[in-house]
């Protein structure tokens, strides 16, 4: 097979479509989900979930009956827990295929010591694709949504050819949100919820889905405006109960600026607010919320008294809908809000293992669900471009 190096291949003939940014690992790229000039402005455990490439394809057109990737991924475990295989999907005229790794290095988590983890070093990996159908065919490998990847080489037939693939004609969904938008328990990176909706909707996704990030960080705002997309939509609220990170009077005006900044960028773009999914104990209490030792999911008690104007889910969900009626009202007629247990509500509280966060059922059925809102967004935004 030809062996071709990955940094001779980017950004011509291999597009790399949802990352904004790349770090140079020496033998290969790893992608970033976010510009670089964010790197100075974007906190540490931040920085970790945009080296993940949730939502990251290449896309290239090759007649090649095999096509390889080369990589050394590094994925976090959490003691107790199997460590999960790192998988690549390779799409193909709408067809999927899978191939999965269990080799790279391991950022073994350490709950008695937030933030503090333990690396051990695993080896290099290639995976490869057969019985592809041959003839000039476009291809898009989505990478590993829940792992460190370095890209290092592509794999092809020898003799094989490689082009840049004709660009990608389905409108641009843009999503934003939490661990919930990037959906690490997911099986796969076609999996997520937001691939799950994009893939049914014929849309090409933009997943900046951070776990544990979704704060409504200005740097994050302005590179969503500087992004080009037909749909954007904002999943926010849980991490800002989950941390403890706003109380409302913070929340609201954070709620206010970020949309203010993306609308000034994408004046006619539909905008979709959607609000936290079911999470049984802060739906009326605040946060912070910590795995207790079952792995479950619960909020902090006690401190009553210093607990004035933070936040539950209930509320979260009333000030996202009043801003947006607000907004809609004084003239932004292409913002709209989704109540989140529309997606994943208590009905479906047995697909929410550690009452956080779905399995990859609870997932898919989210992206299932919201397949036909982000197609009507898409169809207005068509509508509205056509006039």
């Amino acid at each position: 097979m030809q062996t071709i190096p990955i940094k001779d291949l980017i950004p011509d003939p291999l597009h790399v479509h949802g990352a904004l940014d790349f770090d140079d690992r020496g033998e290969g790229l790893s992608p970033r989900r976010l510009p670089a000039w964010t790197r100075l402005q974007m906190p540490q455990p931040m920085d970790v979930m945009v080296r993940m490439p949730a939502g990251v394809r290449l896309r290239f057109a090759t007649d090649s009956r095999s096509v390889g990737i080369a990589f050394h991924a590094t994925n976090m475990v959490i003691p107790q827990r199997p460590r999960r295989p790192v998988v690549f999907n390779l799409e193909t005229d709408g067809a999927l295929r899978r191939a999965a790794s269990t080799l790279g290095n391991a950022l073994v988590l350490k709950p008695e010591a937030p933030g503090g983890f333990e690396l051990q070093r695993g080896e290099a990996d290639a995976l490869t694709f057969e019985n592809l159908p041959g003839g000039e065919t476009v291809h898009e490998l989505w990478l590993p949504h829940n792992a460190f990847v370095e890209l290092r080489a592509l794999l092809l037939d020898d003799g094989a050819t490689l082009r840049a693939a004709s660009p990608d004609a389905r409108p641009k969904w843009l999503h934003y949100g939490s661990s919930i938008s990037h959906c690490m328990e997911a099986e796969e990176p076609v999996g997520t919820w937001p691939a799950v909706a994009a893939r049914l909707a014929g849309a090409c996704l933009q997943s900046f889905g951070f776990g544990g990030q979704c704060h409504l960080d200005q740097f994050v705002a302005r590179a969503i405006r500087a992004v080009d997309a037909d749909v954007v939509s904002i999943k926010t609220g849980i991490n800002v109960v989950n941390m403890d990170s706003m109380r409302e009077r913070v929340f609201v005006p954070a709620l206010h600026g970020f949309l203010d900044t993306v609308r000034e960028g994408k004046p006619d773009v539909p905008i979709l607010v959607i609000s936290p999914i079911f999470c049984p104990s802060a739906e009326t209490r605040p946060g912070p919320t910590v795995p207790n030792d079952a792995g479950k999911f619960v909020t902090v008690e006690g401190f009553e008294q210093y607990r004035f104007g933070c936040l539950s889910l209930t509320r979260v969900r009333e000030v996202l809908a009043q801003a947006v009626q607000q907004r809609r009202a004084a003239g932004d007629r292409q913002l709209h809000y989704l109540d989140g247990l529309e997606l994943f509500g208590v009905e479906d509280a047995d697909d929410l293992p550690d009452d956080l966060h779905p399995n990859p059922a609870g997932y898919r059925r989210m992206g299932e669900r919201f397949a036909p809102t982000l197609q009507a967004l898409l169809a207005d935004r068509q509508a509205t471009s056509d006039v």
